[in-house]
């Protein structure tokens, strides 16, 4: 019961912080330029870390069971660890995610002023399907050990998928979710200011912005199939696993308005997430035989992210003086 409440307070605090967010700092549709988005990623992930000074002391003293009912967290410095660990996983496999919206939203001739708004329902979404989807790895953690193997050779066959896939342009007409839409219910070809839904020849229909919503939420569980297993190789609490997830979840709204104009300077990010998912995967396929601490997997981390940064500044610097 106790443990129970610890989730509860946690998902209201983040209700609170979203309708800050929304209905006060940002209300209505406004353009978010990129010194905005600075500070607000700024302000996220500063949540993130106060909030990680909380998950010291909640596991050190055991607060609401924590500790009690965690399967591999020792300490209060252990639970620090692997949730900033989870989180900087998350927030940098976030990053592809980042690209595919821009390419969405670029599709659908979507407006600045709009795309805070599909951003943040986006959101609420995925903290919902997130929330399931870990819930429900977690269960078979727990009954099946074996699984993490599983999730290990997942992420070995996510990097090869994401080396060799290339780089697609979205098609509206072969998409999923855009497909089941139209089957089911009629879609305007124009936007009606920031609304989901409008009137059409006496008809309600669904906006684009519905459409990308939609689409985006699709993408968004398309991801968490390769974050989610990722961060089951750091730890398999699944307090930690969800909170650190939400966070980086929170954070990638205003990380992608200060992404979107420098995406060129960072194509070769993407070698990096690849490198990752293959250090995450190998690592839990021999955990139980050459076990990696957990500060020596963020320093790895930390170390493959970095080096996908600077290889794309230098190399795109080069390349413009040619």
């Amino acid at each position: 019961m106790m443990l129970v409440l610890a989730w509860i307070l946690f998902v209201l605090v983040i209700l609170v912080l979203l309708s800050l967010d929304l209905g006060v700092f940002n209300k209505g549709h406004k353009v978010i330029n990129t010194k905005q988005a600075l500070l607000w990623t700024a302000l996220w992930v500063g949540i993130a870390l106060l909030f990680n000074v909380v998950v010291y002391f909640a596991f050190q003293n055991d607060w609401l069971g924590l500790a009690t009912n965690s399967h591999d967290i020792k300490s209060g410095k252990d639970a620090v660890l692997k949730f900033f660990t989870g989180y900087i996983i998350e927030e940098s496999l976030s990053m592809d995610n980042i690209f595919v919206i821009a390419m969405l939203f670029a599709y659908f001739k979507i407006s600045l002023k709009y795309q805070h708004g599909v951003l943040f329902w986006g959101i609420m979404g995925a903290l919902v399907f997130r929330g399931l989807m870990i819930g429900l790895g977690t269960s078979l953690v727990n009954k099946f050990e074996w699984i993490l193997y599983v999730f290990g050779a997942l992420l070995i066959v996510s990097a090869i998928k994401m080396l060799f896939g290339g780089d697609e342009e979205f098609d509206a007409d072969k998409n999923f979710a855009v497909k089941i839409i139209r089957k089911f219910y009629p879609v305007s070809n124009e936007l009606d200011g920031g609304k989901f839904f409008t009137i059409k020849n006496g008809v309600k229909a669904a906006t684009p912005l519905f459409v990308i919503l939609m689409v985006i939420e699709t993408t968004d569980i398309i991801f968490a199939v390769d974050s989610i297993p990722a961060i089951f190789g750091v730890t398999t609490d699944s307090f930690i696993v969800f909170t650190s997830n939400v966070f980086a979840i929170l954070g990638l709204r205003s990380l992608y308005f200060v992404l979107a104009s420098f995406m060129e300077k960072f194509k070769y990010l993407k070698y990096s997430l690849v490198i990752l998912l293959l250090f995450i995967g190998v690592k839990m396929l021999v955990a139980h035989f050459v076990p990696i601490s957990i500060p020596v997997s963020l320093g790895v981390i930390v170390v493959i992210l970095l080096s996908g940064v600077i290889a794309s500044i230098l190399l795109t610097k080069d390349s413009s003086h040619k």
